[in-house]
């Protein structure tokens, strides 16, 4: 009788111990969620650390000490350097968790032929959908296909199309 009394007791301290690792786990859990999950690619803080650049006073080895090596270099024009920063985020509810864009800069900075900072023009991601962009379409040498390659890839065809 004695064992079932003090199994009894001890069930009881343990029960307000359940419920406060309760308490503190929900407590854990929400706290995950007020922090958004962000993805970022590029350089962070393009903004900011374009603010930093002035024009007319700046040269490319003040550019990338600031902002580091271009990702995107001009094919024409060395002097035209291109850094880009883009930010993703989980969407709320309605979104089902997808990814939404939440920052998309991009900063182009031009340099005249001794190194000078010339121009600089930032776009966030409302001055991107107004910019315009060529119709034209870039042919590639390359991957046209020789006599030789176009004859081979007809007869394969031709051999294909009567097994069907």
């Amino acid at each position: 009788m004695q064992c079932i009394v003090q199994v009894s007791i001890m069930s009881g301290k343990f029960k307000y111990h359940k419920k406060i690792i309760y308490l503190v786990f929900l407590i854990i859990l929400i706290g995950c969620q007020f922090q958004d999950t962000i993805k970022t690619h590029g350089i962070i803080y393009l903004e900011n650390r374009s603010e930093a650049l002035s024009v007319n006073k700046s040269n490319k080895n003040d550019v990338i000490k600031i902002m580091g090596q271009p990702q995107i270099k001009s094919f024409e024009d060395e002097n035209m350097w291109i850094y880009a920063e883009r930010v993703l985020t989980k969407g709320k509810f309605h979104k089902l968790g997808q990814n939404v864009l939440k920052e998309n800069n991009v900063l182009a900075l031009k340099f005249n032929k001794y190194g000078i900072l010339v121009d600089k023009e930032f776009f966030n991601k409302s001055e991107i959908n107004k910019i315009s962009f060529s119709k034209k379409i870039t042919e590639n040498d390359i991957s046209k296909k020789s006599f030789v390659g176009s004859f081979l890839e007809s007869i394969r065809q031709k051999m294909y199309e009567n097994k069907r």
